[in-house]
Formats: structure tokens, C-alpha cells, sequence
């Protein structure tokens, strides 16, 4: 155990300035900074798309279509909101056409503002925006090194409304209702009422739905849909089985438009093979791409899946025990999954997280990770629902190992707690912009937020890295990540602190706290620096 020592009453020089120099770091999905967004809470970018399909019926409270969209993305993107969060990875709720009308599950009347509800998964829903509104959306992201991870459901259509018909019997069941007690009452059945469950068990091939068909023609694209779905066919040798169209249909937005990405909804809900046949389609979907626009290319990384096993949490390991079933997720198709223990484990003390942590994810989860959350859309018991504990949330999502998953307004507070809200629509209100603009403590936890982002996202030895510590009070640890090592202290006192860094920095190495900008020389095996706050973030430069 390294000696740490706090000197008071003793005066130190140090640098404070805007200009540092790190060395850039290659990006990795095991650290990756990313951001999670419900599309039509976000940002209203473009008014003129607010109201489509006669969606004008009065929704329960927040049960409707608010107005954000993709342009409000791309605004976000262009004033570098995204950039100053040390965000490399921006996840947005899905975008293909919903059902047209709405209808009841038992929260109030609700329109497909939240995106999984499909109706045809071959176009974009106006009320979120164009094509080329995506394809300048992902070039904008790309161009500040920002990759885009849109959300996969190949589980449901959207429910059967008086406009929107049900899918043929040969693509969906209708019932029975799932019981959740085993794996056949897991995958063999409707989540909910009203919910038409797609076949993915199926390989027997199926004729397109009779709406999709008329709808198409209509719309005056049916020929070109046909030729595409024909050369897919006929190149992967799949069968046409309804779950190789929904597959195809969501891998034309990777070789169209080159998003890096998946997340994948109701992962848990179809047999497992499936996934590892989405994983290949989209695979081969990038590759063409990156073919196609070698000078859009990011880097070498494949295409990344993250899945939503509800439920599955890191202390599982690789499996998922459905009681008479248990099934390894990792190795059909998947490189990440969500981390539902996360939001009980940051409960616990820094240590006990992170080294547990670390030593899961360098041993049983080697070359796998998971993608940690503290509040989400579907979650109805977040960490810190309240937002009495922002700081120390930020602090914990942002330093532990795997991926950070930042929930749109975990930065700024956005109030959970909505009056006339029911269910999950509480977790999805829009976001608190104008706190951002007006509201003093608002900024300051967002400049918490963006300090320790933008070190996550310059160093992927915070999230993929591993971590030792170096003094249990006051608290040091180190991550290391290949050649990529930093230092930080955590509930420090504020003022002047001392560390011994014998054996991680030598003599004459210059060190940037990356929380106060400030800047000192480790000399005799020490690193010293004086600073207002509680935090130190250690690089060297």
C-alpha cells in the first residue's frame, strides 16, 4: 500500500490552462462514453413534422408525440453538446414508421412516440425526421468522432389498432399472452396483450403482408423494395422467413447510412440463434459499407450489438438462467449487454464496485463487456430517482469499468417524478433544456458530468482498463489500459494533496488533473497539486 500524504498550510505552483496535450487514444467499445436518448424528447429541431398520420387524439400525460426529432439531434451535435459530454457513442430510441394510430395498455391512450411499436421498418416515422435527415446526422456524429447506435426490434410489431391491421398469421402470433416461468413462456408468446409476437422460431418462408405491399405501391417504391429484398435473398441464402425481411430491413440503415451500432430490444424474448444471425447481417451490412465510403471509415472496429436481456445483470457472467434453460447471450451475437445490477451495485462504496467490476470483466467477461445505466426508459426503480444524489451517480456511471450508458437528463437533473405520469412515461419526460440555460445548479452538475465524461472518452483505461487501487483512504486508484494509464483520487479534502506515485510515474513526468485543468511534475516519487474540489483526475501529458 503506497503512502498518501495531505500537506495543509504549504504552497505549491501549479499551471492551470485550457491547452494540454494527451496523446489521442483509439477508440474501444469496452470504454466507450455513451448517450441515451428518447428521439421525440429530446430536441424539437423541426416543427413542421410535429403532426402526421392524423395522430391529433389527445394522449394520456406524455403518452404522445412531443415533437423531438432528428434535426434537434443534429442542433445538438453542431453546438458540440455531445462533444463537451466526452460522448463517443450516442444511442437513440428507434426511428422506422409506427403504428398510426394509438391505443390502451392500461396507462392511458399512447401513440409510438417512443419508437418500438413498427409498422413498416423499411422508412423513417416522419415525426422523427427524413433520410437525409439520418445520413446528416450520422456524418455530423462521425465527423466529431461520435459513433451512432440505433435500436434494433425484430420481437413485435406495433399493436392493432383501427388503422393498423394485424400481420399475417404467417409472420405473428397473437396469443398466448407470455407467463415469464420458463424459456418456451419467455419466447413463444406476446409480451403483452395486443402485441402481435413475431415467428422468429420460423424458417418457413412467408409472403410479404398484403398492407406492406399496397402501402408500398402507394408510396411508388414497391419495385425498388423488391429488387433489394431479392438480391438479399439471394446473396445470404436465407430463407424468406419473417424474421431475414425485419434483419434485412435494419441492416440497409448500416449499409446505407454506416451506423456502428445496435442496441436490441426484447433480446431475451426470441431463441438466442437469432442474434447471432443478426450479428452476421449487420456485419456484412458494415463491411459494405466501409467498402463503399472508405474515406467515411472511423476505424477497424466491427459492427457492435448491445443487448437488452431484461433482467441479465455482470454478477451472471456469461449466462442467463431462464429456470429450465440457461443461455450464453455472448456468444450468439452479442459484445455487450445491459447491466441491470448496475443501479443496486452503486450503492455500494467506490472500491467494492469497481474492483469487482474490473475483475469480472478481465476474467469471466474477457474480450465481452456490459453497458451500465442508473436510470433508463423502461427501468421504473432508477437509481436515485429523486436526483438527490447526482454527483455521486455522475461519479460512479462515469469512472466504473464497462461502458457508461447516460441516460438523456442524468446530466441535468430532468425530473423522474412527472404529476399525471403513468408507468414508465414518468422516466420520459422532455428534456430540461431550459435548466441548462437558466438554472445555476443545473450548469454545475453538467460541468461535473462533462469533466469526467470528456476524461472517460480521452482515456479508454477508464472503462476498459484495469483498475488497482493505490490507497483505500484517502482513495487512489489506477486504471490501465494498454499504454494508456491515469490516476484518480476520489472524496479527497480540498485543498492541497499529496500522492506517491513510486512505480507509475517517473521523476520529471508532467501530470494534468483533468478536473481542475491544473498541472504538476512528479518529483522525489510524488505527485503534488492544490485544487478547490474533491476530485483528481490524473493524465499525463
Amino acid at each position: 500500500m503506497k503512502k498518501i500524504l495531505f500537506i495543509a498550510g504549504f504552497a505549491l505552483l501549479t499551471s492551470c490552462g485550457s491547452v494540454h496535450n494527451t496523446k489521442k487514444q483509439p477508440f474501444t467499445w469496452e470504454g466507450a462514453n455513451l448517450y441515451f436518448l428518447l428521439t421525440d424528447r429530446f430536441q424539437n429541431g423541426d416543427k413542421s413534422n410535429d403532426i402526421n398520420f392524423e395522430r391529433t387524439e389527445k394522449a394520456a400525460v406524455l403518452r404522445g408525440f412531443e415533437g423531438g426529432d432528428l434535426r434537434g439531434i443534429i442542433q445538438k451535435i453542431d453546438e458540440n453538446y455531445f462533444t463537451d459530454l466526452g460522448i463517443n457513442a450516442i444511442w437513440m430510441t428507434p426511428l422506422v414508421e409506427q403504428i398510426h394510430s394509438a391505443t390502451n395498455e392500461g396507462t392511458g391512450k399512447t401513440y409510438g412516440f417512443h419508437g418500438y411499436w413498427a409498422k413498416d421498418w423499411t422508412e423513417l416515422d416522419p415525426n422523427f425526421g427524413t433520410k437525409a435527415d439520418l445520413k446528416e446526422l450520422v456524418e455530423k456524429a462521425h465527423a466529431k468522432g461520435i459513433r451512432v447506435v440505433l435500436d434494433a426490434v425484430v420481437n413485435h410489431t406495433g399493436p392493432v389498432t383501427e388503422v393498423d391491421p394485424v400481420y399475417p398469421n404467417s409472420w405473428v402470433r397473437t396469443s398466448p399472452q407470455c407467463k415469464y416461468n420458463n424459456f418456451e413462456n419467455t419466447t413463444a408468446c406476446t409480451l403483452v396483450a395486443n402485441l402481435p409476437d413475431i415467428l422468429t422460431e420460423s424458417n418457413a418462408p412467408a409472403e410479404l403482408p398484403p398492407m406492406l405491399v399496397e402501402k408500398w405501391k402507394k408510396e411508388g417504391r414497391y419495385d425498388a423494395e423488391m429488387k433489394s429484398l431479392n438480391e438479399f435473398f439471394a446473396r445470404t441464402g436465407y430463407p424468406k422467413a419473417p424474421k431475414y425481411y425485419i434483419m434485412k430491413w435494419l441492416a440497409d440503415y448500416v449499409q446505407e447510412f454506416g451506423i456502428d451500432g445496435y442496441r436490441v430490444d426484447t433480446v431475451k424474448h426470441t431463441n438466442e440463434d437469432v442474434w447471432k444471425d443478426f450479428q452476421k447481417i449487420c456485419q456484412e451490412a458494415f463491411d459494405i459499407y466501409k467498402r463503399n465510403n472508405s474515406s467515411k471509415v472511423l476505424d477497424n472496429n466491427l459492427f457492435f450489438t448491445v443487448g437488452e436481456v431484461y433482467g441479465y445483470g455482470i454478477s451472471h457472467k456469461q449466462i442467463y438462467d431462464f429456470g429450465d434453460k440457461k443461455v450464453n447471450y455472448y456468444q450468439n451475437g452479442f459484445k455487450g449487454l445491459i447491466n441491470f445490477d448496475f443501479k443496486g451495485d452503486a450503492n455500494k462504496s467506490y472500491e467494492e464496485l469497481f474492483s469487482n467490476y474490473s475483475k469480472l470483466l478481465h476474467s469471466d467477461l474477457n474480450g465481452k463487456t456490459v453497458m451500465n445505466y442508473l436510470t433508463s426508459h423502461d427501468d421504473g426503480w432508477p437509481f436515485d430517482k429523486e436526483r438527490k444524489r447526482t454527483y455521486e451517480a455522475g461519479t460512479k456511471l462515469l469512472l466504473a469499468p464497462g461502458i457508461s450508458q447516460i441516460y438523456y437528463g442524468d446530466e441535468t437533473a430532468r425530473n423522474l417524478t412527472i404529476s399525471g405520469a403513468e408507468g414508465d412515461a414518468t422516466l420520459r419526460s422532455n428534456m430540461n433544456w431550459s435548466d441548462v440555460q437558466y438554472n445555476s445548479g443545473t450548469k454545475k452538475l453538467l460541468e461535473h458530468y462533462q469533466k469526467l465524461g470528456k476524461f472517460r472518452a480521452n482515456h479508454p483505461s477508464v472503462g476498459a482498463g484495469v483498475h488497482q487501487m493505490i490507497s483505500a483512504s484517502p482513495y487512489w486508484f489506477t486504471r490501465t489500459y494498454n499504454n494508456d494509464k491515469v490516476l484518480v483520487g476520489l472524496d479527497l479534502k480540498s485543498g492541497l494533496k499529496e500522492v506517491s506515485v513510486d512505480g507509475l510515474f517517473q521523476n520529471g513526468t508532467k501530470l494534468r488533473d483533468a478536473y481542475s485543468g491544473k498541472t504538476t511534475k512528479v518529483e522525489n516519487g510524488k505527485a503534488l497539486i492544490d485544487t478547490e474540489f474533491f476530485i483528481v483526475l490524473f493524465e499525463k501529458i
